[in-house]
């Protein structure tokens, strides 16, 4: 593909200005849960609308919300040729614990090939890559080879909201042919590889009440009911030392994997399961024993303890029984459960695991749907040609533990294949301290999303 390598040569030339424009927009500090961002969120969209404007995309804007606003932008080339819809998100985590940073978090720095600065693989670094090769196409080509519909949100990480109210009452302004989403990660940076399963979520708070105030523990202690250990209890019975999920009605849905996936789950010719340990930094893995850790971590339902307040934690002693603890519990699903039924059945297993003179109460925070994509369809195969062109061999097909619950809307309300094609490593640290992108992974991704646009080109 001699036009491929014209594009290649142009990514090269103009890395460094690729990287420093990644880094102008790491600098943005965009963390939508935290209102004090709130005009930094609206700064990071602002300056992706500006960069797609300079690419070249005559339609751009920015779509008010009752959240964080939306970024769009269209460029209509050939009514003959497909259209892609491509998603991102431009909004960050949080950066606690801040001590733990070897460089300040919206300071953008390079050391090792890597590039280290919260957002820098979720998702920044993974939008500037798509945006690269856009602009690859339109200086070496003067267009693009397919019609391109590209949506960015500032709230992935604080429910997705916006967004998903957008895609069910927009659907006509977002139709296309596909759907390209790159925020995901690649077994390792020898062995690409092309996500097809995502699970679902379920996130809740579980609050636990006691007496009507915190109580001295000297002279009630004993007597009076103490929602911590309430929690601790609860906590141990909706999930055993094994693993287990005590929630009957999910056990009894998990849907079974492939003859094919089970295979390579149990032979693990990858040696996944020891990329796993070193990334962890442990010597043992904890879970369900009788299934082996991709089949754990690509299809098993989990049940995570987050986080839990309540009484006293500063510096010192204070020897209260607190009034009230509240634990936020997250659950990653298998594709094919919906979030909300879980969520009563949760709510049945606490109701029945539930320790005697207590009051509790589950709230919903967010919810979404998991992901399951047939390999099976033109565009993942172009998506599986161009990674194999770009990184020298072919990719393995995987199921990926994470969530991204606007990849299921896409595909339930566009009726669309979701081709899910992330450059990110599993060492990169997303949500933690040090996040970081591999500057050649962020060379070669650009290269196969630009590969991947000539080759879903009709001829």
């Amino acid at each position: 593909m001699a036009g491929q390598a014209k594009r290649n040569e142009y990514l090269d030339a103009n890395f460094d200005r690729m990287v420093g424009y990644l880094q102008e927009w790491l600098a943005i500090p965009s963390i939508s849960t935290l209102p004090e961002h709130r005009k930094d969120v609206q700064q990071a969209a602002q300056w992706v609308v500006e960069r797609l404007t300079a690419i070249g995309f005559p339609e751009t804007t920015l779509i008010s919300t009752a959240g964080h606003p939306l970024v769009y932008g269209q460029w209509q080339v050939d009514k003959q040729q497909p259209t892609l819809l491509i998603y991102g998100h431009y909004d960050v985590q949080p950066v606690d614990p801040l001590p733990q940073w070897s460089s300040p978090p919206f300071q953008p720095t390079l050391r090792d090939g890597n590039i280290y600065c919260r957002g820098a693989s979720d998702d920044k670094g993974q939008i500037m890559l798509v945006l690269a090769a856009l602009e690859a196409w339109a200086r070496v080509d003067a267009t693009l080879p397919v019609n391109v519909k590209i949506l960015l949100e500032g709230e992935e990480e604080a429910g997705g909201a916006a967004v998903a109210d957008y895609v069910l009452n927009h659907p006509e302004a977002l139709h296309a042919d596909a759907v390209l989403i790159c925020d995901t990660h690649m077994v390792n940076a020898e062995q690409p590889s092309i996500i097809t399963g995502l699970r679902g979520i379920l996130y809740t708070e579980i609050a636990v009440t006691g007496a009507k105030t915190d109580l001295h523990s000297g002279s009630y202690g004993g007597v009076a009911p103490n929602p911590l250990h309430a929690l601790c209890l609860l906590i141990s019975r909706l999930k055993g030392e094994d693993g287990g999920i005590n929630i009957p009605q999910l056990a009894a849905a998990i849907p079974p994997p492939t003859p094919i996936e089970k295979q390579f789950w149990q032979d693990d010719p990858l040696h996944i399961k020891e990329d796993l340990l070193a990334e962890m930094g442990v010597n043992k893995m904890v879970g369900e024993v009788a299934y082996p850790p991709l089949e754990r971590i690509g299809l098993r339902p989990t049940l995570e303890v987050h986080g839990i307040r309540g009484g006293f934690t500063g510096e010192g002693c204070k020897t209260v029984i607190p009034a009230r603890a509240v634990a936020k519990v997250s659950m990653r699903l298998p594709a094919n459960l919906d979030p909300r039924k879980v969520f009563n059945w949760l709510e049945e297993a606490v109701l029945s695991n539930m320790p005697a003179g207590y009051t509790v109460n589950l709230t919903n925070m967010h919810a979404g749907k998991g992901v399951s994509v047939n390999p099976d369809n033109p565009y993942i195969r172009a998506a599986a040609e161009a990674v194999e062109a770009t990184f020298g061999s072919l990719p393995v097909f995987m199921r990926e533990g994470g969530s991204i619950p606007i990849a299921a809307l896409f595909a339930e309300v566009l009726q669309v294949p979701i081709v899910l094609m992330g450059f990110g490593l599993p060492d990169d640290t997303i949500h933690a301290p040090n996040e970081k992108f591999s500057l050649s992974q962020f060379r070669k991704g650009m290269k196969t999303v630009a590969d991947f646009l000539g080759r879903i080109r009709r001829p």
